[in-house]
């Protein structure tokens, strides 16, 4: 098996593991009586990424190799997850969580091992590249699609596995079915860790970089990557990564709850219709279109530079919440449901992956690690940590859970998240003007 092909498998367990909650975690909250505190829930993998990928990608850079390092996250990932497995077993089908408290704090505990996994797998992917005498910018994004595959597979799994009465069977679910979204989405989350653990012990060495003996005190902590913020350019790129990341984790959050509520309609032909019972599979149209998007990445990066191609993520965002403002689960408004999760691909992946990459050509060999870590914690952490919190509140506000359904005015919800993608976009287009010519 050649280098890439064994990066590709990586990052499709990588994504996977994610996949098998992310976006379908809100409808088990929901019955699970945690239904308003969502918003914490994809919170908390906000708050953890501020400080955690930074921490790992300083391990990674000074002291444990980058590949090892992704392994034992992911081992101790998986084990915190199958906890909670394990507390919703206990609970029982369709009942609430007896342990909301440790519920929360096994979530937790996952969460916080596996966003540094996202950057360390980078990490990875980047240093065995160019080890074997790839290109990054061309070779990278193919391997990372494999990755989006992954995240795709297991949201299929999730949306048609139904487990009731004792009995497991897959099924294009309907209000006939009750435990469609279950606890057993984070016993294949658990699982998919433990498989990754193993499987990073197959991968070849990525050698931590050799440090000279004289070095300074930020040196010493691997702090070094927060001296990119002394460029005009780098800083201002973290900047608007973070107001960007505030939306990363709204539509992963809500979208869910958001389709499924039509179930609580008193129309029965939008009740029953396809998308309202199978929000999970509609959404992961999102992830199909980001499986092609990846694939355009290369070119529009080479062809139009990386301020162009994060506008066009931006403005993709404006259009991916005032698409789900406009429609509704039957004909024709559908085709507003499912041109929002097309625009997904460029809203996500023009910025996340052709960021990281961006972020690789900018430092040094000895930061790299931690200046993924960074980037990271701008958007994942910091960004997606007050925009999450933020967006709960306008939900919660406008929206109240109703015999199992989160209702409300969904449609002023969603055009104030576009609004403020639109101020961003305009901003960054005013404000932020890199160096056209390499490094």
């Amino acid at each position: 098996m050649n280098m890439k092909t064994r990066l590709a498998v990586m990052n499709f367990i990588e994504f996977a593991v994610w996949g098998a909650y992310l976006t379908c975690m809100g409808n088990y909250l929901g019955m699970a009586g945690l239904g308003s505190q969502i918003s914490w829930f994809y919170a908390i993998q906000g708050i953890v990424s501020i400080f955690m990928p930074t921490l790992m990608g300083i391990v990674a850079d000074k002291y444990i190799q980058p590949q090892r390092l992704l392994g034992l996250c992911h081992l101790m990932a998986g084990v915190f997850m199958l906890g909670c497995w394990w507390m919703g077993v206990q609970a029982g089908f369709g009942n609430e969580l007896g342990n909301k408290s440790l519920f929360i704090a096994l979530y937790t505990l996952s969460v916080a091992m596996f966003m540094p996994t996202i950057a360390l797998a980078n990490t990875v992917a980047f240093t065995l590249l160019k080890n074997s005498g790839y290109d990054t910018v061309r070779d990278f994004p193919p391997i990372r699609v494999l990755g989006t595959v992954g995240f795709i597979v297991t949201m299929w799994f999730v949306n048609c596995a139904v487990w009731e009465d004792g009995s497991f069977f897959f099924t294009m679910a309907d209000n006939t079915h009750k435990f469609q979204y279950t606890y057993m989405q984070f016993f294949v989350s658990g699982a998919l860790s433990v498989v990754l653990f193993l499987y990073s012990l197959t991968l070849p060495a990525c050698r931590v970089e050799k440090q000279a003996e004289s070095r300074s005190l930020a040196d010493s902590l691997g702090l070094s990557a927060f001296r990119l913020f002394k460029t005009k350019k780098m800083a201002l790129f973290f900047i608007f990564s973070a107001l960007l990341g505030m939306c990363l984790q709204v539509t992963n959050g809500f979208a869910g709850p958001f389709i499924t509520s039509f179930k609580g309609s008193a129309d029965a032909a939008i009740a029953s219709s396809f998308a309202a019972n199978n929000a999970t599979l509609l959404t992961s149209i999102s992830q199909v279109s980001e499986a092609l998007c990846i694939l355009m990445i290369p070119f529009f990066l080479k062809r139009f530079g990386i301020k162009i191609v994060m506008l066009m993520s931006m403005f993709a965002w404006v259009f991916r919440f005032g698409f789900f403002g406009l429609g509704s689960p039957t004909m024709p408004g559908v085709i507003l449901f499912i041109l929002s999760c097309i625009v997904y691909g460029v809203a996500f992946d023009f910025f996340n992956v052709s960021g990281g990459i961006f972020v690789d050509q900018e430092c040094e060999p000895s930061v790299k690690a931690s200046a993924q870590g960074l980037f990271m914690m701008m958007t994942n952490g910091v960004g997606a940590t007050i925009g999450t919190l933020a967006a709960g509140e306008v939900v919660n506000s406008f929206c109240q859970w109703t015999d199992g359904y989160l209702q409300g005015e969904w449609q002023t919800c969603w055009f104030i998240f576009a609004t403020f993608a639109l101020i961003v976009g305009v901003s960054f287009a005013l404000v932020f003007n890199p160096e056209k010519t390499k490094r």
